[in-house]
């Protein structure tokens, strides 16, 4: 239904910026019709929600990286990023991106079941 690619990770120090992005590919509906968000996991923790924006652009940060992550969409060209600023060793993770169908008004945030997701891609934060 929607396949989605992330790019952009890769190995700075802290206080380096990164931005991250991901390309959708959809077979049924309009991206503008997706809320998307980035998630997050380090090895050994669980999949944490990073950012979200929905339909109708308003946006939702985890604590932990409020002030330092912007999330944006381009619904023109179907893709999703994350300005990473004031990096930190905790960033360090393998960050995915997701969609969620907010399809007839359903409300979308960190804690819906998003069901489709990409493969991730690296981000390694060095102190």
């Amino acid at each position: 239904q929607v396949r989605l690619v992330e790019s952009g990770g890769g190995s700075v120090q802290a206080g380096e910026s990164l931005k991250l992005s991901c390309a959708a590919s959809l077979y049924t509906y309009s991206y503008s019709t997706y809320c998307m968000a980035w998630f997050r996991q380090a090895p050994g923790k669980e999949r944490e929600g990073v950012a979200t924006i929905r339909t109708d652009s308003s946006t939702t940060y985890a604590d932990s990286v409020k002030g330092r992550f912007t999330i944006s969409r381009d619904n023109a060209k179907r893709t999703l990023a994350l300005q990473m600023n004031s990096l930190k060793p905790e960033d360090t993770a393998m960050y995915y991106c997701a969609a969620f169908s907010q399809a007839g008004g359903r409300w979308c945030d960190l804690t819906v079941d998003f069901r489709n997701w990409g493969q991730g891609t690296q981000v390694t934060v060095s102190s």
